[in-house]
Order: C-alpha cells, then sequence, then structure tokens
C-alpha cells in the first residue's frame, strides 16, 4: 500500500471518528504505529510502544482538569518512616505549599509520597503511582480518588511527575530520589525542561544534600563536567520556610518563557523598571546574541494561542548554551528590592 493510500484510510478514519482537533498529530500517531507493524517489531517492543501510549493517555486525561493549577512536585524515599524527622518536614512544607494554593504531585506511594500528600490534604494532592511487586496499590490519601493514576513503566511516570509541575522538592532518598533529582538538573541545564525551582531540603543541622553538593562543587566542578553556572539550577534549603519562599519567590516577577522563532520571550506577572531592564542588560549581555534585552507586545503567535498575551514581557536572542545563566537572569529579574 502506498503512502498516498495509507494517509486516505488514516484521514477517512479520522472523519468517521470525528476528530477535528490537532488533526495532523494524531494522524502521525496512527501512521507511526502502523509503521511499526511494517517495520516487524518484535512483540516485546510493540508491548512497550501500546502500554506505554495507552498509560500517557490516561496520566494526561487525569491531569487535564488541573492544567491550570499550579503544581509542585515532591521527590523522596518510600522506605521514610513516619516518626522520622524528614516525614514530619514533609508534612509541613507541603501543608504550608498548599495554603498557597500548590496542589502537591507525589508518586502515590508509602514514605515521603504519603508524607506530601497527608500534608497537602486529599483535595490538594495527585498521586502517579508504580506498580511494583512490593507496592501494589496508592497511600491511603490518595487511593480511589480521581486525581490518582497508575503507571507500569518509570519512564513514563517520571514524564508525568517532571511534566505537569511547575516547582520540585527533593528530600532525602535513595537511588530513585537520586536519579530523580539528577534528572530534574539534566533537563534545566540542557534545556529540555523550562527553568523552574528545583528545591533539595535538608533538616537542619543534618546535611544530606550539603554532602551532595560538596561533591558537585570539589569533584565535578574543577574537573569541568558541570559549569560554575550549573549550580544556579538548585538550591539547597534547611528549613520549610526557606523552602516555600523559594519556590514562591521565583514566580514573584518572572511567570513563563516561550520560543518564538529565534526569540526567548520572558513573560511577566509585572512591569520593571527602566533601571531594572538597563541592569539585567548590563549583567547579561554574555546571552544575548548581538542583541539586547527589550521590552515587547505579545507576539502573533501567543495571542493566537491565546496564550498570557496581557502579560509584560521581555524578549532576548538568546545563545542556546547556558540555561544556568538563564536561571541566574530570571533570579535577577524576580530581585525587584535591589534596583
Amino acid at each position: 500500500m502506498s503512502g498516498k493510500e495509507i494517509e486516505s484510510l488514516v484521514n477517512e478514519l479520522l472523519d468517521k471518528s470525528e476528530i477535528k482537533l490537532n488533526r495532523r498529530l494524531i494522524a502521525e500517531l496512527v501512521k507511526e504505529s502502523l509503521q511499526l507493524g511494517n517495520d516487524a517489531t518484535s512483540t516485546l517492543n510493540l508491548k512497550i510502544a501500546s502500554a506505554a501510549i495507552a498509560e500517557m493517555r490516561e496520566a494526561f486525561a487525569m491531569f487535564a482538569p488541573f492544567s491550570e493549577r499550579k503544581k509542585v512536585t515532591i521527590f523522596g524515599s518510600a522506605r521514610t518512616k513516619k516518626n522520622d524527622p524528614v516525614y514530619k518536614q514533609t508534612q509541613t512544607v507541603a501543608a504550608k505549599l498548599a495554603s498557597d494554593g500548590w496542589m502537591v504531585v507525589t508518586g502515590a506511594g508509602p514514605g515521603i509520597m504519603e508524607a506530601g500528600m497527608s500534608g497537602a490534604g486529599r483535595e490538594m494532592s495527585i498521586g502517579v503511582s508504580i506498580r511494583l511487586p512490593f507496592e501494589t496499590s496508592a497511600n491511603e490519601v490518595i487511593a480511589g480518588d480521581e486525581k490518582y493514576v497508575a503507571m507500569r513503566y518509570f519512564f513514563t511516570r517520571k514524564l508525568m511527575l517532571v511534566k505537569e509541575s511547575q516547582a520540585f522538592i527533593c528530600v532525602p532518598g535513595g537511588f530513585g530520589t537520586l536519579d530523580e533529582m539528577f534528572e530534574l538538573l539534566t533537563l534545566s541545564q540542557t534545556g529540555k525542561g523550562n527553568p523552574v525551582p528545583i528545591v533539595v531540603l535538608d533538616l537542619p543541622n543534618d546535611p544530606f544534600w550539603g554532602e551532595l553538593d560538596s561533591f558537585i562543587k570539589k569533584t565535578l566542578l574543577p574537573r569541568k563536567l558541570v559549569s560554575e553556572q550549573d549550580l544556579a539550577l538548585y538550591r539547597i534549603c534547611s528549613s520549610v520556610d526557606a523552602a516555600v519562599s523559594e519556590i514562591n519567590n521565583f514566580y514573584s516577577v518572572y511567570n513563563s518563557m516561550r520560543f518564538v522563532g529565534k526569540k526567548l520571550v520572558l513573560r511577566l506577572n509585572r512591569q520593571i523598571s527602566d533601571d531594572h531592564l538597563s541592569r539585567l542588560n548590563n549583567d547579561f549581555s554574555d546571552i544575548c546574541l548581538n542583541s539586547e534585552i527589550e521590552r515587547i507586545a505579545a507576539t502573533k503567535a501567543e495571542i493566537d494561542d491565546n496564550d498570557l498575551p496581557d502579560k509584560p514581557r521581555l524578549a532576548i536572542q538568546f545563545a542556546r548554551k547556558d540555561f544556568g545563566r538563564l536561571r541566574q537572569m530570571i533570579d535577577a529579574i524576580n530581585t525587584v528590592d535591589s534596583f
């Protein structure tokens, strides 16, 4: 069957399914699925692809009603007991963030995941669990709730835990927590994820993350395996108040960003002063390609998408190689009091 014949059949299928939105992308999904058959893909690989799409569809649908709500994901160990100070600290930070309007997303299991949800409360919690032989159901806070989904694969689960949130807190944990924390940093470092507050939360006088920070600074940095600017991608906090402040302050002036053509557009919650803008241009000229940071109106693409068209904006021709510096610029945008 020719490519044109397949395309015609796919379009006929979409017509009969009465699919009108995003037809091109859905058609691509159907055609790629058919191509798996033409490639004589193994049964195991087909099972992986089919299950991944099915559970992502279920998770997308679960998150959809809360797309406009701000969300923070908390990562930590499933092994942490209720009498552990880390458990109680997690409950407290989740409760404070929930009182500020943040929905709390966790892996829905025991330990720190349960602590975050019990602190936030069922109404403000969203759970994305993994099906494991020794973790067969969600914790009692979120079990049976419409804001809960179970997933088979770690990679699809991690996608949903990361994709839907605008802030992250990592508390002490094992291999899984370290994996999640370093993936967050990798996404931010490479620009595959937008800049977000990544808080690594220690207990007072118990430097779990402080020890890791020392390793990064004493081993990775001297070997030039990371840059000095990469250290700006995360914040070590040793108190609940500091963690909550770090997350809320990140969005005090800065709102969000979007690439439009070659321009990076930064949407703001309020306009900054001329002096503030001048200082930004002076301090961050190294990440602007043959241009300055300038005020602009909403672009046509943003207006067409109804993508925050009423927000004030800054735009730069961003050198897409140093996202640590971009994070530093966002911090400078938020420090209104110093201008």
